[in-house]
């Protein structure tokens, strides 16, 4: 069987075009990392991710997404909010945010989401549930966590 110079043009077209999107897609799942939390022994039911991703400012934009998280009303004591840290190289745990329970921001079905931008970039992610959402240091329960990344 002998192949014409325009069937070789053609599969090496094609095989260049495949390359070059697998290569493309790489480049932009590089971007950005997604990590799992880990299973809750205070929300045992409660999953999320966390998905960052730096801009084109060398900024770093922390999304996060919860299913099935219990109101923080519900929780065993009984506490005010959810707050969001995060753990760089370089500081401390840091109160980046809150979650709150309230019908506008946890949905009927538990389910709820965060986003925020960070200067630095984070090496794990957790939650807590406080009492007062304005703290600048953790309580010790503790709903969910990412390992480091």
């Amino acid at each position: 069987m002998k192949v014409t110079t325009s069937a070789r043009s053609s599969i090496s077209k094609t095989i260049l075009l495949t390359v070059s999107a697998a290569f493309i897609l790489l480049v932009f799942d590089s971007c950005s990392r997604k990590v799992s939390f880990l299973t809750s022994s205070v929300v045992p039911a409660a999953r999320g991710t966390v998905k960052i991703k730096k801009d084109n400012n060398s900024n770093y934009l922390i999304k996060i997404h919860l299913d099935n998280l219990a109101e923080v009303s519900r929780l065993e004591p009984a506490k005010q909010a959810y707050v969001v840290w995060m753990e760089s190289g370089q500081e401390q745990s840091k109160n980046i945010g809150r979650i709150s329970s309230s019908s506008s921001l946890l949905s009927k079905k538990l389910n709820a989401s965060f986003e925020t931008v960070s200067t630095v970039k984070p090496t794990k992610i957790f939650i807590t549930a406080e009492n007062d959402a304005t703290i600048q240091y953790p309580g010790e329960q503790i709903v969910l966590s990412t390992d480091s990344f």
